[in-house]
């Protein structure tokens, strides 16, 4: 199958979602409401033009998949249509999945709308690609989930633009992904301390060198203290980077320069996550 686009990603808040969802509060994102899965876990979601960022807080053990997360990126999601042909080509293919999962959640939206909010997941095991989480999505009710209200930002954000990925050994997280999407489908850098590139529709999934990121993020590199290879950073396009900073500035949020002249949140601030701002 050809690389999907990416549905979403998920910062686990480690079972304290107030204090998750203050912090990227702060940051200038919007979320939903706080709504519990018929799987025991709750969320909030920040809504984008054809993503999103998902917080989520496991549940006091009603989740197994997530046990042993701490704060921080885990959770790599991509876009699917219908979850049994996705699941069958994955089997073909020799990639160890789940059987299709069926779940829902309330949902209560600004403009008015409510319902039940229905998925389906096509789920790697944990831990089977990196420290984290990989999946596909397929919104049953896409109107549940997306709003015009909820795509504004006191930020700006409009969309992910990158995910990075601190690897013990790239080549090998590159082999997964090139076994579930096809040889060749993640570029590989001819550099060694630059990052091999899965292009996932708009968004570069990065996996780095764990060394070459943490010289590039200098003190924005997220603590890896017990962790394999996982997800580091994440980017946001903004509307306008300027208006970006001056938010951040006047929310009290310190903040660090990137490449190309970006901005990026520490993950002190974030839990355990760099979070990139970028135009």
């Amino acid at each position: 199958m050809a690389v999907p686009g990416l549905d979403h990603i998920v910062v686990d808040v480690a079972g304290d979602m107030d204090r998750g969802e203050a912090a990227y509060r702060a940051l200038g994102f919007t979320f939903t409401e706080r709504t519990t899965h018929s799987l025991g876990s709750s969320n909030h979601l920040s809504m984008f033009d054809t993503d999103y960022l998902e917080l989520l807080n496991p549940g006091n053990g009603a989740r197994p998949d997530l046990a042993g997360f701490t704060d921080g990126l885990n959770g790599l999601v991509f876009a699917m249509e219908d979850a049994a042909a996705v699941h069958a080509d994955q089997a073909a293919r020799g990639v160890p999945v789940n059987p299709v999962q069926n779940f829902s959640r309330d949902a209560k939206l600004p403009n008015g709308m409510a319902g039940t909010a229905r998925f389906n997941t096509v789920r790697l095991p944990p831990r089977s690609v990196f420290d984290g989480r990989v999946y596909f999505c397929e919104h049953l009710t896409p109107e549940l989930v997306w709003c015009p209200e909820l795509k504004i930002h006191a930020s700006g954000a409009l969309a992910i633009s990158r995910v990075a990925l601190a690897c013990g050994n790239p080549d090998t997280v590159a082999a997964t992904f090139d076994k579930m999407f096809g040889d060749g489908a993640v570029a590989r850098a001819a550099d060694a301390d630059a990052p091999h590139i899965l292009q996932a529709g708009k968004v570069a999934v990065e996996l780095w060198p764990r060394a070459a990121l943490a010289k590039t993020l200098g003190p924005a590199m997220p603590d890896t203290t017990g962790r394999g290879d996982m997800m580091a950073l994440f980017g946001v396009r903004v509307k306008s980077l300027a208006e970006t900073a001056d938010y951040l500035r006047g929310a009290g949020i310190s903040t660090l320069p990137g490449r190309d002249g970006s901005i990026i949140v520490p993950p002190e601030t974030a839990l355990n996550v760099a979070v990139e701002f970028t135009d």
